[in-house]
């Protein structure tokens, strides 16, 4: 039911492996895993010369959730994000 599933949406996608909690027949609650590997669908372009360390900009994940990355993410990008908080992690290792 969609009152179990709740955020988590925002992380399921096909192939996705969750966790689920059960009494009897009833689903309490849906765990994700709490690093996910997605692709950026939206950002704005970086700038030449961004780094780690300059800031951050707003980008939307192939799920639809909508994170703060570095500003040398470019959009097709493999990122690994925290589920928990919503937080970049890093690039993704292929």
């Amino acid at each position: 039911p969609a009152t179990v599933i709740g955020d988590n949406k925002l992380w399921i996608k096909e192939g996705t492996e969750v966790g689920i909690l059960k009494f009897g027949d009833k689903i309490l609650d849906i765990e994700v895993p709490q690093t996910m590997t997605l692709e950026v669908t939206e950002t704005e372009p970086g700038v030449k010369g961004n780094t780690a360390q300059g800031g951050d900009k707003p980008a939307t994940l192939e799920t639809g959730v909508e994170i703060r990355v570095p500003l040398f993410i470019a959009r097709g990008e493999l990122i690994k994000v925290d589920t928990r908080d919503k937080k970049y992690l890093s690039r993704a290792k292929e």
